[in-house]
């Protein structure tokens, strides 16, 4: 009985909060750099906000049972871009805002209704801050190794994009010892104790 409840807990309110922070995550990267020139992920049909088109089957099976994985991600041609660095950086900043912008709304709705949805809305909490927090580590694939190299000097960019395939291997070991929650939780408790404060200024 308890495993059932378990399992339309998750129905109900996890995977929701889930497909919600992985689609507005990757539609933002998509969108960023279409407004920037890219029609890259327009053409794939990554524009939109079907979740279906942004989950990696693998990668969201581990998300749900080892709290550890990743989205589809949406490609984007920085050639494109007017401004390559330019547009790097603020197409792989664009998710980790959209998190942070959803985690914000989802505060918001529960200072406005209190008890109601308030396990649905602490999940999308949950989730976002830490797909933000997260993404900006800057370790290949994640968007922060995107966000760093687009800062660094071009010759030191092209060299740390030559080991980039290492960055991988480095993940996984730091997600399989558990370094990564060592991480990502106290920021977690940082940003998300931050982002409360900053809401009830207005409530």
């Amino acid at each position: 009985m308890t495993e059932i409840m378990d399992n339309i807990y998750q129905i109900i309110y996890i995977l929701p909060a889930l497909l919600i922070s992985i689609t507005f995550h990757e539609l933002a990267h998509g969108y960023t750099a279409y407004k920037l020139g890219d029609p890259t992920a327009k053409d794939m049909g990554r524009l939109t906000l079907n979740p279906l088109k942004h989950i990696d089957p693998a990668g969201f099976l581990m998300l749900v049972l080892f709290k550890f994985g990743w989205a589809k991600p949406v490609p984007f041609n920085p050639n494109y871009f007017k401004n390559r660095r330019q547009g790097t950086l603020l197409v792989s900043l664009a998710g980790p805002i959209a998190n942070v912008i959803i985690a914000i709304i989802a505060i918001i709705a529960v200072f406005i209704f209190k008890d109601f949805g308030l396990n649905f809305f602490s999940m999308l909490i949950q989730f976002n801050i830490f797909f933000a927090i997260f993404n900006l580590l800057p370790l290949p694939p994640l968007d922060g190794s995107k966000i760093l190299a687009s800062l660094l000097p071009e010759k030191i960019e092209a060299y740390f994009y030559e080991y980039e395939k290492y960055g991988y291997v480095v993940l996984l070991i730091l997600a399989f010892t558990g370094w990564i929650s060592k991480i990502v939780i106290p920021l977690y408790s940082i940003v998300i104790d931050s982002l409360i404060n900053f809401v009830q200024i207005f409530f």
